[in-house]
């Protein structure tokens, strides 16, 4: 295997890229020898899902596409970044009983945590932002 495999696809910020966005990571998880059946594979399906639609939803127009990649460094540790071009970071909303919304960063949150893993915001040289989110690689060996 070599030191780090890198997958990425940019997609239009548009509410079916969400679905592409899992799928692309799924696939690619699948290909790297991460089983269906692994929780880190239902856990990085909901964090993408979650990402994704923050960068349909929450850019305002201001971001036409949004890109999502995935790095896979030294068969150690798994990153997976979502990148959108408007200029805001995502924050946390007010927790209300009937909110329908504004649960996305903590789920992720805590997914990534439960993972042993981290979650960290980046500014990129055109003025937006990549939420990555860092996991320990620990796919099920065949056999």
């Amino acid at each position: 295997m070599a030191d780090q495999q890198e997958a990425t696809i940019t997609l239009p910020s548009s509410p079916a890229s969400v679905t592409a966005a899992r799928r692309h990571v799924t696939g690619t998880l699948r290909a790297w020898g991460l089983p269906d059946d692994a929780d880190a594979m239902e856990s990085l399906r909901l964090i993408v899902s979650e990402l994704a639609t923050n960068a349909v939803q929450h850019t305002l127009g201001r971001s036409p596409t949004f890109t999502v990649e995935l790095r896979l460094e030294g068969a150690e540790r798994l990153c997976l970044g979502v990148t959108d071009s408007h200029p805001g970071r995502p924050r946390r909303l007010p927790a209300a009983v009937q909110q329908d919304n504004g649960r996305g960063l903590v789920i992720i949150r805590t997914l990534t945590a439960e993972s042993g893993g981290r979650m960290r915001i980046a500014p990129t040289s055109d003025g937006g932002k990549t939420v990555w989110v860092e996991l320990p690689w620990l796919p099920v060996p065949a056999g």
